[in-house]
């Protein structure tokens, strides 16, 4: 649980997972995480999903990426949220739109370039 870029590594690629990846569908391949199983509570659900991908924007803050890079990623989010708030139509949304993983490849780039030994081989 330290602050060490390794650490925040971990954390936000587990919090993606989770979010966006952690259940399959049955019957198909296709993965789907607690993003769009909460998403479905009206409302509620969206204002949960949206604080849990502001994690991952503030963890991004503490590895001091810059401003605008986090408002970009704070606007997937409210993309995100804002579409998935629409009965029906944001429930298919959410299965296909995956702010949190986009946002964490945003983290992955900028760990790759400033902290290198973060680096892991993805199996």
């Amino acid at each position: 649980m330290g602050n060490d870029p390794q650490s925040i590594r971990r954390r936000v690629e587990a919090l993606e997972m989770i979010l966006e990846r952690s259940m399959v569908i049955p019957g198909t391949n296709y993965r789907i995480g607690l993003d769009t199983i909460i998403g479905l509570v009206p409302v509620l659900g969206d204002i949960i999903t949206a604080a849990m991908g502001s994690y991952i924007v503030w963890e991004a803050r503490n590895l001091g990426i810059p401003k605008w890079k986090l408002w970009h990623m704070m606007g997937r989010i409210g993309f995100d949220t804002a579409v998935g708030a629409v009965p029906l139509l944001g429930d298919a949304f959410d299965v296909l739109y995956r702010s949190n993983t986009k946002n964490v490849k945003t983290i992955k780039k900028h760990l790759d370039r400033h902290h290198p030994e973060t680096r892991v081989i993805d199996q």
